[in-house]
């Protein structure tokens, strides 16, 4: 099993930039692909980043590839969300999940743990 909470969420302007971070507990998190999930209010829980178990692939979706980015640290048992140029439309409830032996997949469900999630605000 794994622990994940997150933290870094906030308020911030369109435009604006947020890193969120992820710190992971457990013997073996470094098996564990992780990813970041969104879910905004009234709306499905859609894939935003992933890293997979080596660090060396990671996936976006289209509306993070070029504004976001992922990374791990193995050494703090930490992945982190850069996010820049924010949007009002990346306003949600963002999580953080693990994935055993994941190859860095889009698919939630394919992730076995669950952080309790940060929530992002982008103003207009």
């Amino acid at each position: 099993q794994v622990q994940l909470v997150e933290s870094g969420g906030g308020l911030v302007q369109a435009g604006g930039s947020l890193r969120l971070a992820c710190a992971a507990s457990g013997r073996t998190v470094s098996r564990y692909a992780l990813g970041w999930f969104r879910q905004a209010p009234e709306k499905e829980r859609e894939f935003v980043a992933a890293i997979s178990v080596s660090g060396g692939r990671t996936v976006y979706a289209d509306s993070a590839t070029g504004r976001f980015a992922i990374s791990r640290d193995f050494a703090k048992n930490t992945v982190y969300l850069q996010m820049n140029s924010l949007k009002p439309e990346d306003t949600a409830v963002y999580y953080c999940a693990s994935d055993l032996y994941g190859q860095a997949s889009s698919d939630g469900a394919r992730y076995e743990n669950w952080g309790q999630g940060t929530q992002v605000t982008v103003s207009s």
